[in-house]
């Protein structure tokens, strides 16, 4: 006959053994999930040298949750080129989305943070802006992709 411990060493390494695999299936599982995020975004004004940007901002991210998502971090980024850096990203907005009730939304807002740039490298300048999201699972690996929303351009001179 076994003792107390060996039997209960025997149960927690069967147990820890089966949670696991269940951690590995339900990583595996998201993997299947088809998703189609769709977001629009409208550009209603701009002002001053620091871009100030009233932002109408449009999402269906329903499809980014499953049963093994705990939230979904989103922000909307302005990108553009200069000489001197390829690629230029400034955070516009951003926020958490804990579930999927919460997933499709309609937002009227400014810009939350500065849309700046080192000299009057803005001025008539073409940009895009992109919605990124990362999908923070229950369990397994965090999940990020992007939506660009082209064909945004600043005005040459402001008020």
């Amino acid at each position: 006959m076994h003792s107390f411990g060996y039997r209960a060493n025997a149960l927690l390494t069967f147990t820890i053994t089966i949670l696991a695999a269940i951690c590995t299936i339900a990583s595996l599982s998201d993997t299947l999930n088809s998703i189609s995020p769709t977001a629009t975004v409208k550009k209603k004004s701009t002002g001053d040298d620091e871009v100030a940007v009233t932002l109408d901002i449009s999402a269906d991210l329903q499809s980014l949750f499953t049963w093994n998502t705990k939230q979904v971090f989103v922000f909307l980024a302005a990108e553009y080129s200069t000489p001197k850096n390829s690629l230029n990203q400034v955070s516009l907005w951003d926020g958490i989305i804990p579930a999927k009730e919460d997933a499709v939304f309609s937002i009227k807002t400014k810009n939350k943070y500065r849309f700046i740039d080192q000299g009057s490298n803005l001025r008539g300048r073409d940009f895009n802006l992109t919605l990124h999201w990362h999908v923070m699972p229950k369990t397994g690996k965090m999940f990020a992709d992007k939506l660009v929303l082209p064909g945004f351009r600043l005005p040459e001179s402001y008020r």
